[in-house]
Parts: C-alpha cells; structure tokens; sequence
C-alpha cells in the first residue's frame, strides 16, 4: 500500500510552533491488519477534521505487519483532545491486544517548515533505541 500523502486538517494556517507526532505500530500477526488498516483510516478522517489538526499522513507496510502515522497540530492539548473522542479511543482500547509494539514521539518545529517522513523515521529509530 502506497502512503498516503500529507493531507491538511482544519489548522491550515498556524503561525509559530507546531507539535509533531510521528508513530509507528507493528501488529503481532497478519490476521489483525485488516482490521487495523480500515480503524487507522477512520482515525485518519477523524484527524482531518480534529481542531487544532495541522495534517496527517499515514504509511503502511500491510505483510510486515507495520503502520506509520505522521501528524501536526497546533497545540498538545489538541492531540490528547483527539485520543480521548471517538473513534480513536475505542479504536486504542479494542486494538491493544494485537499490538506487538507501539512507539511515539513528539517535537516542536516552525509551522513554515513541516517534516517529512526522513524526519519522522530518525525520531522514531532513536526513541525506539532509547526505550528499553
């Protein structure tokens, strides 16, 4: 499945700092991915309409077993408004037992200069190296 590229959400014009989120999940078989891929893309369409969303992409590698999502948002109390409304929170609750593992990480950067996902993939290969 190819990545779906970045797409904006309703902050279209933040000005100074944004919060970044990159993450990755690996399910433990091949079974939960098709369940996985139709709830991230629900999150996703949540994502696109979340206040405070700057935008998202989402990366797939469906016969690894592995998901990525990249997002920006104008503030952290944005993304935690996002995890605790529906569907992402019972998405996090019902998914829980199929992940293998999940790693986040956050940054700041100018909202003129969102990453890519070179950017996204060096944070998440050093928290992974940094969690035990």
């Amino acid at each position: 499945m190819p990545t779906i590229p970045w797409t904006a959400g309703p902050a279209t014009d933040p000005h100074g700092d944004v919060i970044v989120m990159a993450s990755q999940f690996r399910l433990r078989s091949l079974r939960h991915v098709p369940g996985f891929l139709r709830a991230a893309l629900a999150i996703r369409r949540q994502t696109r309409r979340a206040p405070g969303a700057v935008g998202v992409s989402l990366r797939a590698a469906p016969l690894r077993r592995t998901f990525w999502t990249l997002s920006a948002w104008e503030s952290r109390e944005a993304i935690d408004a996002l995890v605790a409304a529906e569907p992402h929170r019972t998405v996090m609750r019902t998914m829980r037992p199929a992940m293998a593992s999940a790693v986040f990480t956050f940054w700041e950067t100018p909202a003129d200069r969102l990453p890519g996902w070179p950017e996204a993939d060096r944070r998440l290969a050093e928290q992974q190296r940094a969690t035990p």
